[in-house]
């Protein structure tokens, strides 16, 4: 049997266990990856669309914000990726070559992914919103030997130097080769597409620069098994099945993207569903759910949050299964969600360097605050951060034998670095979590991220938690702030509601919330409004309100202005 007949077994399997979590544990197996050939996009995309029924499935579909929508088979994307990956070779593309791909969601993001998928050729995803300085890193530590652009980002290319091809899609650019119309006829797509050479499944695949919140972005090794095999385990996850119309809100260059507006859903052989739209609007969103039909929908936390702020309404009829990812989802958030829609978000944990490893999974009890239990193919460890023995609270982490296939090779060009999370059998994730007597894991926070006040451990991610309960509260991010007598206490940076002002009585009223609701240990103590440091994927820096911190508390007497403290407030000492 092929490795492509022992994926198809395995996917097959957790189709039917899709809510019988005891079931999936006990009989999936990753397939045998090693020395074995494989391509997806060349033997699974192209074999649906080789089948009458399945390929007449419907795959893509785009929806732009005057109305106006895109609808394409697997039949029709297999068609038109072998044109363009005949294009691309003949336009110099070949195997092994780095590619930045910058696209927003269009039709030829899809195209170009399975057609370098197909020329044996390494993607780096970026997002349009990269500048040069970010493109200029990546084209020098990605090697890059080709860019596949926007037509309006070419000029970003003006600054970054490099003997790449540049490939613009769009208008014309001077000095750029033009993508072609891959849905045309014509004499750009006379030359036969024929792949290099055999793919194996160790072969490279993909090269994801991660979202930078606590350092300089690292750069995450993927293979042609790591992701498109990895990602059963997400698959099963959203509770995707054969013709579903997935709708996942993420920004193409970002591994979310890949997750779930590629491999999951295609996996599944279910259709992706893109809502394009210039500026966030729930109420198109929802309309849009309801129109079209989605079956599942994931969101990252801050897309929930905007979601319950508005009016929701009634549920839409077709939905059947709704999931959080990005950052952890707030009690809160899925407790409103549930009383206006009859859903339970399940929240799932994985990262770029993996695909899903922990999540709430279809038709298992959920308890609002964890992030469920261990997906099938992962066996998940905590261990302790000093003695680095398996502890009921600890950092989250993988064993390594056996070795999960949706993990990550390593660190590209960085075996230092690498050696340092996989190290001891175990695959090291820097973030903190504690597992309770039914083996469900609570997330605590980054490593970086949690801190000692007064000698007690806080967890901001709880404290944030809190926080957002509040009606005033649109976002939080908690740190700790310098202290004379306490070292460090938690301070508060706030994002306030619409309606509710930056003032003394809301700080007085938001910390009375917390004061109220958190143990005197774990209350905050220092609040100040501001809009929140993010990385371009949307994650919050709070390694930058970190540093902010030690500036503003670097004279420990000193008080500074911007902020309110518990102390300021006799009504709080009552």
């Amino acid at each position: 049997m092929s490795l492509y007949d022992d994926f198809l077994t395995a996917r097959d399997q957790l189709l039917a266990d899709r809510t019988d979590y005891d079931g999936a544990l006990a009989r999936f197996a990753w397939p045998e990856t090693t020395g074995r050939e494989f391509n997806w996009a060349l033997e699974h995309v192209d074999a649906a669309a080789g089948d009458p029924e399945r390929g007449a499935r419907l795959a893509l579909w785009i929806v732009e914000e005057d109305g106006s929508e895109a609808k394409f088979t697997f039949a029709e994307l297999s068609a038109r990726s072998n044109r363009v990956a005949g294009w691309l070779q003949s336009s110099g593309v070949r195997r092994g070559d780095r590619v930045i791909l910058m696209l927003a969601n269009q039709v030829e993001l899809w195209e170009t992914i399975l057609a370098t998928m197909k020329l044996g050729a390494v993607l780096i995803p970026t997002t349009p919103m990269m500048g040069p300085a970010d493109l200029r890193d990546r084209v020098e530590r990605g090697n890059v030997r080709h860019v596949v652009v926007r037509s309006e980002d070419t000029t970003k290319f003006d600054e970054v130097p490099g003997a790449y091809g540049r490939i613009a899609v769009g208008d014309p650019v001077e000095g750029w080769l033009a993508y072609p119309d891959a849905g045309s006829d014509g004499d750009a797509f006379t030359a036969a597409f024929s792949p290099e050479g055999t793919t194996r499944a160790e072969d490279t695949l993909l090269l994801y620069f991660t979202s930078g919140t606590t350092a300089s972005p690292k750069l995450v090794e993927h293979t042609h098994a790591s992701y498109p095999v990895g990602h059963l385990s997400t698959m099963y996850w959203i509770g995707l099945q054969p013709g579903d119309v997935h709708l996942n809100v993420a920004s193409p260059g970002w591994a979310k993207h890949a997750w779930s507006n590629v491999f999951a859903p295609w996996i599944a052989e279910a259709c992706v569903l893109i809502v394009n739209v210039a500026r966030f609007s729930a109420e198109r969103l929802v309309a849009e759910i309801t129109r079209c039909g989605a079956t599942t929908f994931c969101a990252p936390p801050t897309v929930w949050r905007m979601l319950i702020q508005s009016d929701l309404g009634e549920r839409p009829s077709s939905l059947r299964e709704v999931v959080g990812a990005g950052e952890p989802l707030n009690p809160e958030v899925i407790a409103q969600v549930r009383a206006r829609w009859g859903l339970t978000i399940r929240d799932g944990f994985g990262q770029t360097e993996t695909s899903v490893q922990i999540a709430n999974t279809p038709g298992q009890p959920l308890k609002e605050g964890s992030m469920g239990r261990p997906v099938p193919g992962f066996e998940v460890a905590l261990l302790d951060p000093v003695s680095g023995e398996p502890a009921q609270e600890g950092e989250i982490s993988l064993v390594l034998d056996p070795r999960p296939v949706g993990l990550m090779t390593g660190y590209h060009g960085d075996p230092e670095k690498t050696e340092v999370v996989m190290r001891d059998g175990y695959y090291r994730t820097g973030d903190v979590g504690s597992r309770d007597e039914q083996g469900y894991i609570t997330y605590i926070g980054r490593a970086d991220d949690v801190f000692k006040a007064s000698d007690y451990r806080i967890s901001p991610f709880e404290l944030e938690s809190v926080l957002i309960t509040h009606p005033a509260v649109a976002e939080a991010a908690v740190v700790p702030s310098p202290d004379a007598l306490r070292l460090a206490v938690p301070k508060a940076y706030v994002v306030l509601a619409a309606g509710h002002e930056p003032d003394r009585a809301t700080a007085l009223a938001i910390l009375a919330h917390a004061r109220e609701n958190l143990a005197p240990y774990k209350r905050i103590r220092r609040l100040e409004f501001m809009e929140l440091p993010k990385t371009v994927s949307g994650k919050i820096r709070r390694v930058e309100l970190r540093g902010r911190e030690a500036e503003l508390h670097a004279d420990p007497a000193a008080e500074p202005a911007t902020e309110y403290r518990d102390v300021d407030f006799p009504e709080l000492r009552l």
